[in-house]
């Protein structure tokens, strides 16, 4: 059946080229020369996520820099608290570093994912589903992109998260087409793929450096691709 709508994932899929936040974080602080090894940072990492999903920290009209700016709080807490650090560290100097760098590359990024959904948004509906803590709408309309998506399907306010397909069959619904007629965009194999194929959608694979070794069969999804870009010359092509 031919493609008439798309999904696509956000983060990791539009503002990270299909790297795993949690690498994308970590090359921060290697260039930024923090010292602490990875398998602390992962630590401190998978700390702040648990305690985000947790704790109502981020507030509904977080900006994407806030957001960011309160997940490197509580890692570089997290470090300090459990001296993990090898030589001494101004934490909030270090703080401020990893987010002047991190934001800025988010925004080149976004900036190219712009310009792609922009292009796409002319041929086909689009819509958004993601996992997010309440304030995806802030965030869209931080990086000019609200315009963009017909309809946005946030687990935070919808009450259902990846990997449970339900919320694809959300984003479906919203487009008011069979799941066969959609196709879902989105950076993590198990998350994304594996969950829209329950759902009965079309898929398309934005494969980086993932959190974790594990390889997966680049047969399942119905295209494998490493840059937004890449949907531009054949559009979807699936």
């Amino acid at each position: 059946m031919m493609v008439k709508g798309c999904i696509f994932d956000y983060g990791g899929t539009i503002d990270t080229r299909g790297c795993h936040w949690g690498k994308k974080i970590w090359h921060a602080y290697e260039n930024a020369q923090v010292p602490v090894n990875e398998t602390s940072f992962r630590d401190a990492y998978v700390y702040a996520e648990r305690t985000l999903g947790k704790n109502p920290i981020i507030k509904p009209s977080f900006t994407f820099k806030q957001t960011l700016d309160a997940k490197l709080h509580l890692q570089m807490e997290y470090l300090d608290s459990h001296l993990l650090f090898s030589k001494p560290v101004k934490t909030e100097e270090m703080t401020h570093t990893l987010l002047h760098n991190l934001y800025q590359s988010v925004c080149e990024t976004v900036k190219e994912s712009r310009d792609v959904l922009t292009e796409l948004a002319k041929v086909y509906p689009l819509v958004l589903v993601s996992n997010f803590y309440g304030n995806i709408e802030v965030v869209l309309h931080e990086f000019d992109l609200a315009h963009l998506f017909g309809c946005v399907i946030e687990s935070a306010v919808v009450g259902v998260r990846k990997p449970d397909p339900r919320i694809f069959t959300l984003g479906v619904e919203a487009l008011g087409m069979e799941p066969a007629e959609v196709v879902v965009v989105g950076d993590s194999f198990t998350k994304d793929i594996l969950a829209a194929q329950k759902a009965g959608c079309k898929t398309i694979w934005i494969k980086g450096e993932g959190w974790t070794d594990d390889s997966y069969d680049e047969n399942v999804p119905d295209r494998v691709i490493k840059s937004l870009n890449e949907l531009i010359p054949g559009f979807l092509g699936v």
